[in-house]
C-alpha cells in the first residue's frame, strides 16, 4: 500500500479522493493527520494549475513525503467578467468566506442573472512524490460537468461543500442532494490513469 498526502485540510476532501481512489493501491491522509501544518498559503496563481503547484510545494517543502494538491476555478456562463469567481470560490473581494456565506453570496448572484446561472469546475491537479519527480495536469477531461447554481439554497447542508445546497444537474433541473448522486467531477478517470502510473514506477523494479 502506497501512501500520499492530500495537500488540504479538509476532511470532507480527504474522505471524497479517498473514494475516488479506492480500486488502487492508495492510502490517502490529510493533512489534518500532521500537527503544526502551516497552511497559510499565498495563491497568488491566476489559473488552477498555478495555485495546484503553489499548495503542493508549500505542503511538500514541511513533510517531506508524496503529496497532491487540487486546485479548481469556478466560471459561470453568460456572466460578467467583474462576477466571476474564478480561482477565488472562498475568496470574494479579499475576504474568505464561511460555508453559510458562501450560499449567500452565491444565492444572490444566481438572483442577479435571473434566479440560475450555469457554471462548471475546471480543476487541476499537481502532484510531488520528490523534488525530480513532479506530475501536473489541468485536462479539460478533469473539468466538473456544467450545472445549475440557483438561488434558492436546499435545506441539506454538507460541511465543506456549501455551493452542493445550491446546486442542480441540467438534465433534470434537480438538487443533487434530491437525486442522491454527487455532481459528476470527471475526476475519477484521469485520476485513476495518473495515480495508476505513478504506483506502477513506484512498485516495478
Amino acid at each position: 500500500m502506497y501512501t500520499i498526502y492530500y495537500g488540504t485540510n479538509n476532511v470532507a476532501k480527504a474522505n471524497f479522493m479517498s473514494n475516488v481512489l479506492k480500486n488502487l493501491p492508495i492510502k490517502i491522509k490529510g493533512l489534518y493527520e500532521i500537527e503544526n501544518i502551516d497552511h497559510n498559503i499565498d495563491e497568488c496563481g491566476k489559473e488552477p494549475l498555478e495555485n495546484a503547484k503553489i499548495k503542493a510545494l508549500h505542503y511538500y517543502g514541511q513533510i517531506n513525503a508524496p503529496v497532491f494538491s487540487i486546485d479548481s476555478g469556478l466560471f459561470f456562463e453568460n456572466v460578467e467578467y467583474k462576477d466571476q469567481p474564478g480561482t477565488h470560490v472562498r475568496r470574494i473581494n479579499g475576504v474568505k468566506l464561511t460555508d453559510s456565506e458562501m450560499i449567500t453570496y452565491y444565492s444572490k448572484l444566481a438572483e442577479k442573472y435571473g434566479g440560475e446561472i450555469i457554471g462548471y469546475y475546471k480543476n487541476a491537479i499537481c502532484i510531488i512524490i520528490d523534488r525530480e519527480t513532479i506530475i501536473e495536469s489541468d485536462d479539460e477531461k478533469i473539468n466538473s460537468e456544467k450545472f445549475i447554481i440557483t438561488s434558492k439554497p436546499h435545506k441539506k447542508l454538507v460541511e465543506g461543500w456549501p455551493l452542493d445546497s445550491l446546486s442542480k444537474e441540467i438534465k433534470s433541473g434537480k438538487y443533487y442532494h434530491d437525486i442522491n448522486r454527487e455532481m459528476n467531477n470527471n475526476t475519477d478517470e484521469e485520476f485513476n490513469k495518473i495515480f495508476s502510473e505513478i504506483i506502477e514506477k513506484l512498485i516495478l523494479p
